[in-house]
């Protein structure tokens, strides 16, 4: 008696792919009328709704852009949502003062870099040569020195901003450095 049908692993069944065989597998289109992809990126029809539509990755970043997660909700359910978001996702910001919790180049999180270019400073300067940049700058447009002038207000504000992101770094960095005493 023959066998009916005739394996691909020559008897050894570990060199066979998974759902590897003989028979045609189905394979779910993209749900973007006209498109032939294959739908593997699932995404939520509404908010809170089990039901997904199936995209191929083009499709579906398309539809990502586009999603509004507090659709349909007046503003005080809107900020409820997003309260609860955050207090559950609160565990996340505890660990954002350590050098590798954010982007950045592993010593300086992304919002430091950003304020270093704003002071038009080097990444690897101390803090001491961070307030003598600071404070130079901000004499130039003090709104005491350019009363009237909204620009250099602009300026000033944007320089306190990056100061007091630069300093609050510094404390963070000092007061874990030191061993508690």
């Amino acid at each position: 008696m023959a066998r009916s049908g005739r394996s691909m692993d020559w008897g050894f069944p570990r060199w066979r792919g998974y759902e590897a065989g003989r028979d045609a597998q189905t394979v779910k289109l993209c749900d973007r009328h006209g498109c032939e992809e294959p739908g593997n990126c699932p995404a939520p029809k509404s908010p809170n709704n089990p039901d997904r539509w199936y995209f191929c990755e083009k499709h579906a970043a398309e539809y990502n852009r586009g999603w509004d997660y507090f659709a349909g909700l007046d503003a005080e359910e809107a900020a409820a949502r997003a309260a609860s978001e955050r207090s559950t996702n609160a565990g996340y910001k505890t660990a954002s003062h350590y050098g590798w919790g954010g982007s950045g180049d592993g010593s300086r999180s992304k919002d430091e870099i950003n304020a270093l270019d704003v002071l038009e400073l080097e990444y690897d300067v101390d803090f001491a040569a961070i307030k003598k940049a600071w404070r130079s700058k901000a004499k130039e447009v003090h709104p005491d020195v350019k009363p009237g002038d909204e620009a250099a207000a602009r300026e000033f504000h944007k320089l306190q901003l990056a100061y007091e992101v630069l300093r609050a770094a510094e404390e963070r960095r000092s007061w874990h450095g030191h061993p508690e005493g």
